[in-house]
C-alpha cells in the first residue's frame, strides 16, 4: 500500500517564510534554508516552497532562495510561484527542485502544462490551484478550450489568491491532469490558516475526479484534521504550515497519529 505523506509548505515573501490567513494577515515564521533544514531532519516526507508574490508582483521566482533551500534537504522539494514557461521550471529544476508548481500563467494558458509536462514528464509537474467557494456554479472560458461548464460551488484564484476566474477548479483538475498534470495541491482559500480542518468536501470531489495524486492544503489545527483529509478528503497527501512552523504541532507527532489509525507512513 502506497503510504500517505505528510509535507510543511513554506511560503516565501522577500526572502523570509511567512503565514497569513486565508492569504492575508500575513506574519513572519522564519529563514527558508533554516526551515528546510529543520523539516529534513524532523522526518517530512516532502517540502513544499513556494514565492507567493512572484506572480502578483510580475517577478521570476528568487532561484538564489531555492538553491539555499534545496541545499537543506534530501527530500524531494516542489518549488512553485512566477512560473511562466518551460524555461522557467528548467530554471527551477536545475537550481535543485524535483518538481516545479504552476498555477497563474497556466490558468491563462493551459498549453504551458502540455509543453512542461512534454519536456520534463508529469512526474514534475505540480498543478496548484486556489480555491475559494462561490455562491453559484460558473462557465468558464479558458484558451483554445472554448466552454467548461460548471459542475461544483469552487472557482479558481489566482496571482497568490488575489485574482478570481471564472473556472471552475473540478473541471480545471480534470482538464490540467488530461494536459499531463501529475499531481494537484489543492488549497482551500477559506479555510486557509483558520485551523478548522481541511475543506474535505472540496478535496474528495477532486480526488474522485482525477487519476492524479491530490495533495489537501489549508485547514490544519489539530491532529485529526490531517486523519480527516486522507480519509474523507480522499487526499494522498496532506500540507500544513503554520502549526509546523509555530511548533504546535510536529511532523513525528502527526505521523504517529497516523500509523495509530492505521494510515501508512513513513517512519521517521
Amino acid at each position: 500500500m502506497l503510504t500517505r505523506r505528510v509535507i510543511p509548505c513554506l511560503d516565501v515573501d522577500a526572502g523570509r517564510v511567512v503565514k497569513g490567513v486565508s492569504f492575508v494577515d500575513i506574519r513572519d515564521a522564519g529563514d527558508p534554508a533554516e526551515l528546510a533544514a529543520f523539516y529534513n531532519a524532523e522526518g517530512a516526507d516532502e517540502l513544499v516552497f513556494l514565492d507567493i508574490t512572484a506572480s502578483s508582483d510580475a517577478r521570476d521566482t528568487m532561484i538564489d532562495v531555492v538553491e539555499k533551500v534545496s541545499s537543506e534537504v534530501f527530500i524531494p522539494l516542489t518549488v512553485g510561484g512566477g512560473i511562466r514557461s518551460v524555461d522557467d521550471m528548467r530554471r527551477m529544476l536545475e537550481a535543485g527542485a524535483d518538481k516545479v508548481a504552476v498555477n497563474s500563467a497556466a490558468v491563462a494558458s493551459p498549453k504551458l502544462i502540455e509543453d512542461c509536462a512534454r519536456e520534463f514528464g508529469s512526474q514534475c509537474v505540480v498543478l496548484a490551484m486556489d480555491v475559494k467557494r462561490v455562491e453559484h456554479p460558473v462557465i468558464s472560458e479558458i484558451e483554445g478550450y472554448g466552454s467548461v461548464p460548471a459542475e461544483a460551488l469552487w472557482q479558481i484564484y489566482t496571482h497568490g489568491g488575489r485574482r478570481p476566474t471564472a473556472l471552475d477548479a473540478v473541471k480545471w483538475a480534470r482538464l490540467a491532469t488530461e494536459n499531463g498534470a501529475g499531481e494537484l495541491l489543492v488549497t482551500s482559500m477559506d479555510a486557509d490558516g483558520q485551523k478548522t480542518g481541511y475543506d474535505n468536501e472540496l478535496l474528495s470531489v477532486i480526488s474522485g475526479s482525477v487519476t492524479v495524486p491530490v495533495i489537501a492544503s489549508g485547514g490544519a489545527g489539530a491532529l485529526g484534521h490531517f486523519y480527516d483529509a486522507l480519509v474523507v478528503g480522499r487526499s494522498d497527501a496532506v500540507l500544513a504550515a503554520s502549526v509546523f512552523h509555530f511548533g504546535e504541532l510536529r511532523v513525528a507527532e502527526v505521523k504517529s497519529y497516523l500509523a495509530e489509525r492505521g494510515i501508512p507512513v513513513r517512519e521517521v
